[in-house]
């Protein structure tokens, strides 16, 4: 019985100390059911000159994100460059 008391003792004084302290939140919470950001994604990319030859490229989802970003600006950039430059 004694030691079922200072267990209840400790427990409780545990939990009071964990109250007193702030919560850490965390940095920025993500909608229910988003996908990480953090994850890492691998895929298979396809050697420039080669029938059989495949790369694996791993990146977070983030940095894939980014990458289709940059990709969609350089080839709007290039679409209209060429517009203007057709124009002489």
């Amino acid at each position: 019985m004694r030691i079922v008391r200072s267990f209840a003792a400790a427990a409780a004084g545990s939990v009071l100390a964990a109250a007193g302290q702030p919560a850490s939140a965390p940095t920025q919470p993500r909608p229910y059911n988003a996908p990480d950001p953090n994850q890492v994604i691998c895929e298979k990319h396809q050697v420039t000159g080669s029938r059989l030859a495949v790369r694996r490229v791993c990146k977070t989802r983030a940095q894939w994100a980014d990458q289709r970003l940059q990709d969609r600006q350089d080839l709007e950039k290039v679409q209209t460059q060429r517009g203007i430059a057709g124009d002489d």
